[in-house]
């Protein structure tokens, strides 16, 4: 909608995983190294965590985009609250293409699935977001029974867990499960300099052909947000929607407060 009154090829600050429009944050980079070296080394598992809006999701869409052909497709489970019996007849289907009713034949097939991948040079990476949702009906012990499936003494596949600072004490009180951890990453939110270097980043990427938010924007913004990045991109939206309502040349720092006011009324 405001595209062209900014100057942009599209929407700087939209939501989801747009790998497109990645920020390369000190943080950010520094997780992504350490995850392609756990996974590419073929670890048994990784840690990602980070609070919400942080950059988990995208960041792991990234890593499905940069990981070598044999690490592919990864398989991502999106909703991990589910007993082990339905959790097993899941990751059936994704891996064999279909599962079945009994626990002891979809562990079979996974099993066998998994080897012939190994057989063809190639290794499975199994993605588990919100894992800090899994303590409650024991699936992470039936998630960590997975890394015992072994070939030639190496773990036929890599387990991400990624979730919310919560997994951190789950995985403490499951030190067979903590110790096989290849990597831990954990995101932190950006600096104020790097929030600046964000928002520029964001603009430059769609098309920006110079920066409309003025510095006391960008310092009220890091204030509000505490330079997490989907507080950034919901505020920075919101405010070039309204300066192009009201047609400013630019976006101060009154407009991103009264984004931020309206916001927190609305809530």
């Amino acid at each position: 909608m405001y595209e062209t009154y900014w100057k942009l090829s599209r929407r700087p600050f939209e939501s989801g995983a747009n790998t497109r429009a990645y920020y390369p944050s000190e943080p950010h980079q520094g997780a992504l190294l350490k995850l392609r070296y756990a996974i590419e080394h073929e670890h048994a598992a990784a840690l990602l965590s980070g609070g919400p809006g942080t950059g988990k999701t995208l960041l792991v869409a990234l890593l499905a985009e940069q990981l070598p052909e044999r690490f592919r497709p990864v398989v991502q489970l999106l909703f991990p609250q589910m007993p082990a019996a339905e959790l097993l007849a899941y990751l059936a289907t994704e891996l064999c293409g279909g599962g079945s009713s009994s626990i002891a034949e979809n562990l079979s097939r996974i099993e066998r699935e998994l080897a012939e991948r190994r057989r063809q040079s190639r290794h499975t990476v199994l993605v588990v977001d919100d894992a800090q949702l899994l303590e409650a009906n024991r699936t992470l012990d039936t998630l960590r029974l997975l890394l015992n499936l072994e070939a030639d003494g190496r773990p036929l596949l890599t387990l991400l867990l990624v979730g919310q600072p919560a997994l951190l004490p789950i995985l403490e009180r499951m030190p067979h499960l903590d110790e096989r951890l290849g990597a831990k990453c954990l995101l932190r939110p950006l600096s104020i300099e790097e929030t600046m270097s964000y928002v520029w980043h964001r603009m430059s990427v769609a098309g920006a052909p110079g920066m409309v938010f003025e510095q006391s924007a960008l310092e009220a913004l890091y204030v509000l947000t505490r330079g997490v990045p989907r507080r950034i991109n919901r505020l920075c939206d919101l405010a070039l929607l309204i300066g192009f309502a009201e047609e400013q040349p630019a976006i101060g720092a009154e407009h991103i407060e009264a984004v931020a006011k309206e916001l927190a009324v609305a809530a």
